[in-house]
């Protein structure tokens, strides 16, 4: 099971075909979306679906999880192919995240449900801890927005652009506020991106008010 969920489809055309880890990605995508839901309904108890989603989005993005995967040294044990190896694919946002989903995936297929909550709220807790930080359970652009008009500064905007084929598309967003432009946020959705951008300038303003 675990050979199978470090099996990246690059290695399986390499190999003749054998199984990949995408069936497990798929159903670790779904237990990893579960088991955080769970967990902010059970934090959030006065927040509404159209809160908590985007506060979900902020937890569960290809970079958050690339991340844990790094913490976890995932990359390294990935058999990929011999093309992802030369472009640094152990180290791709895009392959780190789907291989860790396929990890859960194995997890909760020989754990359960229990087990495999346990280990990703441990891996997640520096996510969810900073949720908190938000202020009033805010989702990251709410707490930009909120957080601009505070210095009087203009309502934060977002350009996007996309890559990808259409089944495996990718979203890169940059927040504007006024004309300051802060670092890129990546994500599977255009809010997923939006969420990490305007995160990524909230730490960015929040520091630079820390320090008047």
């Amino acid at each position: 099971m675990l050979e199978l969920a470090l099996t990246h489809r690059s290695f399986s055309y390499e190999a003749g075909g054998i199984p990949t880890n995408e069936r497990l990605e798929f159903l670790g995508d779904s237990v990893l979306g579960l088991i955080v839901t769970e967990e902010l309904y059970k934090k959030f108890p006065d927040l509404d679906e159209s809160r908590l989603s985007p506060l979900r989005s902020g937890v569960v993005n290809m970079k958050a999880l690339a991340q844990i995967a790094r913490e976890i040294k995932l990359g390294s044990y990935l058999r990929i192919g011999k093309g992802e190896e030369s472009t640094n694919g152990r180290d791709k946002n895009s392959i780190l995240a789907d291989s860790l989903e396929a990890l859960v995936g194995a997890i909760y297929l020989q754990h359960g449900y229990e087990k495999t909550a346990e280990i990703i709220l441990n891996w997640m807790k520096p996510s969810l801890d900073s949720v908190l930080t938000l202020g009033a359970a805010l989702d990251a652009k709410t707490a930009l927005q909120e957080l601009a008009a505070s210095m009087n500064l203009a309502s934060p905007e977002y350009e996007i652009s996309e890559s990808g084929p259409d089944h495996d598309k990718s979203f890169i967003a940059t927040a504007l506020v006024g004309s300051e432009r802060f670092p890129t946020g990546q994500g599977k959705s255009k809010r997923e991106a939006e969420q990490s951008a305007a995160k990524l300038a909230h730490e960015h303003l929040s520091s630079r008010l820390n320090k008047k």
